[in-house]
């Protein structure tokens, strides 16, 4: 199924069914509208303004297109922000108000927002949440997208002293939970406890952790209670929310998407990849600028899409040049069909397209759509009718995602460690786990991603790139699955309060393991050491552990003065150091077929992803390359020579 975000507010009436025509000629089977109208809806406080509304969401149901409703609380209008002034949130340091003009402009620990959030959703829920041509509700949009999962704000401070006192009951518990004897910082009174910003220097790490994990909570608790009254006035409707990436939600993305039906995702593999490589070379960037790296969408579609229990949706995606990244180049010709054959492929039940027409006013000017400003259509036109006519062909709208073998278990509380200490410059978990994902998909894996909380005897291989509190259930859940595990560094090196275990990192691991982490070095990117493993070399890089074994532990791998740096038994693997990406990719391909896992070889910028009963070749490259197809394939798109950014299917 195909889509697109429509803002009928934006354009005068007279284009409406116009458009809904051209939509419904195009393919297109849902459109998005409401997220930001905020100000349309409700002018002033009470007078509400439907009669508009109503029109478009006839216009649109009668042209035959399905309506996605989504509430409108991401841009409070400025009416009700000189009435509440305390909505908006404050910088983490407190210093100023993030004040009104732009979006997302309000604070999760706001009461009166809650009230006002509440209040509007149920507004709109009682009036449309019956619409037979309503088949879906949107939640908000891109929750704490712009930084705003954290506020420095007095309604953040105060609720974040409740939030204390909730978790910790006495304030002495508090104090030797954190260790605050240490350079006295110990708090007389919860009263007292202020926000972990805005210190002469670092702040206590345990602190930082604990107002991470309150703002987390507020912000799904919020949710929860725009989900609750949807549910309520809009009975067998589903409900979603389009997330961003799961880094830049800075929230427990498995907390918040568990009370949704689908989870949806944001597809700008452009602007993304523009900022993910700022620091690459030139070679690497100018090779993947127009067409995005070839295991970044990828990998936000398969994390995302268990956020939700397996359902997932595309809620925008990139049809041309952006406005908000550093730079914004073109996609090359072909990109957007294969973004959006790519997301199919992924498990995607919908792509819709961010947005129908390019605004020609406001901060989005310069952001492209399926149609120019002036209404002609835009150079995407074409590559979605294609799209439209191979889904179709390919009948994908029949088929789920296929089964991995593979896990990886990711976890918020890594990234706020690795944010919160990062102890060397070359950490961030961001990359850590993305190392690991892209070393698997260049041997042709399909890779799923799962919580801490779940559970893994459908796996053969889980990779925990870090994991950094293990508790014993964790552990229990890991044996009884019967599959391999791979453990990275950092794993079980922090008690739950960030601190480091009595027993030494890796925590639960040691027992199981025999091995013990004596000290940490972190090593500057262009200073690597050596790491020997089955008679090759290859780079110890960036994040390396002094490890103790005990007798009957196996090493896997050494330093270059012979110590270990990786070790093993029949099923736990504790890698004590960050590699090159050389050294995952044939580690993996060692381990993948030991187990059965039958690693595929491909050309560098090749990609392959399994759906039902197909197998999708996605070329990254800008040469024609070789789809690493059985020699009896029978090719249902494209063909054997895959060409350049170009999309073969096979049947298995």
């Amino acid at each position: 199924m195909l889509g697109v975000c429509y803002y009928p507010e934006h354009w005068p009436e007279d284009l409406w069914a116009q458009d809904a025509e051209e939509m419904k000629s195009l393919g297109l089977d849902y459109v998005r509208i409401g997220e930001f109208a905020w100000s349309r809806i409700e002018p002033a406080r009470n007078e509400f303004d439907f009669e508009w509304l109503d029109r478009a969401i006839e216009i649109l149901a009668n042209a035959g297109l399905k309506i996605v409703f989504g509430t409108p609380t991401a841009t409070p209008p400025k009416w009700l922000i000189d009435e509440l002034p305390d909505i908006l949130p404050a910088s983490l340091d407190g210093d100023h108000v993030r004040g009104f003009g732009s979006r997302r402009h309000y604070d999760f620990s706001s009461e009166n927002y809650l009230k006002e959030a509440l209040r509007i959703t149920e507004v709109l829920a009682k009036r449309y949440g019956g619409h037979k041509s309503i088949v879906g509700w949107q939640t908000d949009n891109e929750l704490c997208c712009h930084d705003t999962a954290m506020s420095g704000s007095k309604n953040a401070l105060r609720a974040f002293r409740d939030w204390c006192k909730k978790r910790y009951e006495s304030i002495e518990k508090l104090n030797t939970a954190w260790g605050n004897v240490f350079w006295s910082m110990e708090y007389p009174s919860f009263d007292a406890i202020e926000l972990p910003f805005g210190a002469v220097t670092e702040t206590n790490p345990a602190h930082s952790l604990a107002f991470r994990r309150f703002s987390s909570d507020q912000v799904v608790a919020w949710h929860d209670t725009m989900v609750k009254a949807i549910r309520a006035h809009a009975p067998g409707k589903w409900i979603t929310h389009n997330f961003i990436p799961k880094e830049d939600l800075y929230v427990d993305a498995y907390a918040l998407g568990a009370d949704l039906d689908i989870a949806s995702y944001d597809n700008y593999p452009l602007g993304r990849a523009d900022l993910w490589f700022a620091d690459a070379p030139a070679d690497t960037m100018q090779r993947y600028m127009r067409t995005g790296h070839p295991d970044f969408a990828s990998f936000y579609h398969d994390t995302t899409r268990s956020f939700a229990g397996g359902r997932y949706w595309v809620m925008e995606q990139q049809p041309g040049p952006v406005n908000w990244a550093p730079h914004n180049p073109r996609p090359a010709p072909g990109m957007v069909r294969f973004w959006s054959l790519e997301a199919f492929a992924q498990g995607a039940e919908c792509v819709s397209y961010f947005r129908w027409r390019q605004a020609p006013f406001a901060q989005e000017q310069m952001h492209a759509g399926l149609k120019r400003p002036d209404n002609s259509k835009a150079t995407a036109w074409a590559e979605v009718e294609q799209v439209r006519r191979e889904i179709d062909a390919l009948n994908v709208a029949s088929s789920e995602k296929s089964k991995s073998r593979i896990a990886m278990v990711t976890d918020v509380e890594a990234l706020w460690l690795s944010d919160i200490e990062q102890q060397g410059a070359g950490y961030d978990f961001r990359r850590v786990e993305f190392a690991y994902y892209c070393a698997l998909r260049e041997l042709g894996m399909d890779i799923d991603f799962v919580s801490a909380d779940a559970g893994f005897s459908d796996y053969d291989l889980v990779i925990v790139p870090c994991l950094p509190s293990l508790s014993t259930d964790f552990i229990s859940r890991c044996k009884s699955s019967g599959a391999k595990f791979v453990f990275g560094p950092r794993t079980g090196a922090k008690t739950p309060e960030f601190s480091v275990p009595a027993s030494l990192p890796p925590g639960a691991l040691q027992t199981e393991l025999g091995v013990k982490v004596l000290s940490v070095e972190t090593l500057r990117p262009d200073c690597p050491s050596t790491l020997s493993w089955q008679g090759k070399q290859y780079e110890a890089t960036r994040w390396c552990e002094e490890l103790e074994v005990v007798e009957g532990t196996e090493v896997v791998a050494t330093y270059g003065d012979g110590s270990p740096a990786i070790v093993s038994n029949d099923q736990f693997i504790y890698m004590g150091t960050l590699t090159d990406d050389l050294f995952l990719r044939d580690f993996m391909r060692v381990l993948c077929t030991d187990l059965g896992l039958q690693p595929v070889d491909m050309s560098t910028d090749m990609r392959i992803v399994r759906r039902g009963g197909l197998t999708f070749a996605f070329n990254y490259s800008a040469e024609a390359q070789p789809a690493p197809a059985p020699n009896n394939a029978v090719f249902v798109l494209g063909q054997r020579n895959v060409g350049p950014r170009d999309v073969s299917a096979w049947k298995n």
